[in-house]
């Protein structure tokens, strides 16, 4: 990515209605620090729609909790029209992924709570209620509860909620993933269709999302977010006119420069570590082994390649879930990743032709034992009494090394892959870690054939 591009895309203090400034925010679970989100500077100026475009657990919803003041920062400043926010922010509005309305209140009661404490008249709030029910299409149905609505208009209940007080900026937070496609489709045009129109008081929009599509759709900057923790990895100016379409060769142009930046990424090329080193715990993927497997065995039925994205699309699943998959299998070995292709190893095609369960756990268990992970839990399990520990050691001595990693997730992660491999065993009773008698031998002489 040239460094213009991102040199260009930085804001003016002056002209940002919300800002941040070298924030972090870390968050602490069972005495465990986590830090979600580091460092980050990024304003919203003036007249841009602006997407936060990243998987789920880099701390893109955080992040816009903080510039809207629902969630304080850990360190750095948060600013409104360049001057320190004290609480929620003045000017903004949320539409929410799960709707957030009120069982119990009618559509027009729910619209109604976007303009409480406002002062209005109630000649004047009545005037924006139905203003704003108008606005996203729900004439007819004020005074139906959220319990007889679609998805799609419960959303709209939402949007309409979010417009009705005048906010200056409109804060989406992956407005349109629980909903289905066509739905979605509609309604995404129909927001850009609203803030096109200039005359309700709208001065910038920012969206949360893990839709690579959706961002080059609506936003002019694109703000890609690297996980653990969180922080501004690439900025990317998004110059196509409106009104844009998904087939547009410029278009699918810029969705594939996005797609391979965010490849590079969150499946980065992995060094290879002196032989002679000593192992030294490293993130691993928050996968079941389940999944593992079935994303070798669709990638087998494409034979044996697919593209990353086209993968996501026939899994039905989000972006940041397959890289996670993804990933994980690249790190036993099953998958390699030149580029945006999925490709079975050799020994991803010898586990999948496996004729039983027990050759597979063989070849899991062998490239678990390669992972800098277990190989570290294996020596520590060596050297510890009967081979066993307490969890909670297990669990420190992970959380010490990985400290941006959230312990619970970690710790079941490998106990469930090194249960399955027969390499590790765990003990719910006594709460103990132990070294399966298969993985007491030496380095090489443990290995089963």
């Amino acid at each position: 990515m040239p460094n213009d591009r991102i040199a260009a895309s930085v804001p003016q203090p002056a002209d940002a209605i919300a800002e941040v400034q070298h924030i972090s925010k870390s968050f602490t679970t069972d005495g465990h620090e986590r830090v979600v989100l580091q460092d980050i500077s990024l304003a919203i100026n003036f007249g841009e729609v602006v997407a936060v475009l990243g998987p789920s657990g880099c701390g893109k919803s955080t992040l816009l909790r903080i510039l809207t003041g629902l969630v304080s920062a850990t360190s750095g400043a948060v600013l409104c029209h360049g001057q320190p926010l004290h609480g929620l922010h003045p000017g903004a509005a949320i539409v929410f992924q799960n709707f957030a309305l009120y069982p119990w209140l009618t559509v027009h009661d729910n619209v109604r709570v976007g303009v409480h404490r406002k002062g209005l008249t109630p000649t004047d709030e009545a005037e924006r209620i139905r203003h704003a029910i108008d606005l996203v299409g729900l004439e007819g149905f004020e005074e139906a509860y959220p319990k007889e609505l679609s998805g799609g208009m419960k959303q709209r209940v939402g949007i309409a909620r979010a417009f009705v007080g005048g906010p200056e900026i409109l804060c989406m937070d992956e407005p349109f993933s629980a909903l289905d496609v066509l739905t979605a489709e509609s309604l995404r045009s129909e927001v850009y269709g609203l803030w096109s129109r200039g005359d309700l008081g709208l001065k910038s929009m920012l969206l949360i999302t893990h839709l690579i599509d959706e961002a080059v759709f609506l936003a002019d900057r694109i703000v890609i977010l690297g996980a653990n923790p969180g922080c501004i990895r690439e900025v990317v100016m998004n110059p196509l006119p409106h009104p844009r379409e998904y087939r547009d060769s410029a278009f699918v142009a810029l969705v594939d420069e996005i797609h391979e930046l965010v490849t590079q990424i969150h499946l980065p090329e992995r060094p290879i570590a002196p032989p002679t080193a000593a192992p030294v715990p490293e993130p691993v993927p928050f996968v079941q082994v389940g999944e593992i497997i079935g994303l070798l065995a669709v990638v087998h039925d494409h034979g044996d390649h697919i593209n990353i994205f086209e993968l996501a699309t026939r899994l039905r699943l989000e972006l940041g879930h397959v890289l996670l998959a993804i990933n994980a299998a690249e790190l036993l070995d099953l998958v390699d990743t030149p580029k945006q292709e999925v490709l079975l190893t050799a020994l991803g095609r010898e586990f999948l032709a496996a004729g039983d369960a027990n050759t597979r756990k063989r070849i899991f268990h062998r490239q678990l034992r390669k992972v800098p992970t277990f190989a570290f839990l294996v020596e520590r399990l060596r050297a510890a009494p009967k081979l066993h520990l307490p969890a909670e050691i297990v669990q420190e001595e992970l959380a010490m090394h990985l400290p941006n990693e959230p312990p619970q997730p970690l710790f079941d992660t490998v106990v469930t892959w090194g249960r399955y491999a027969e390499l590790l065993g765990y003990d719910p009773a006594t709460q103990t870690v132990y070294l399966d008698v298969e993985s007491t031998a030496g380095p090489m002489d443990g290995l089963r054939a």
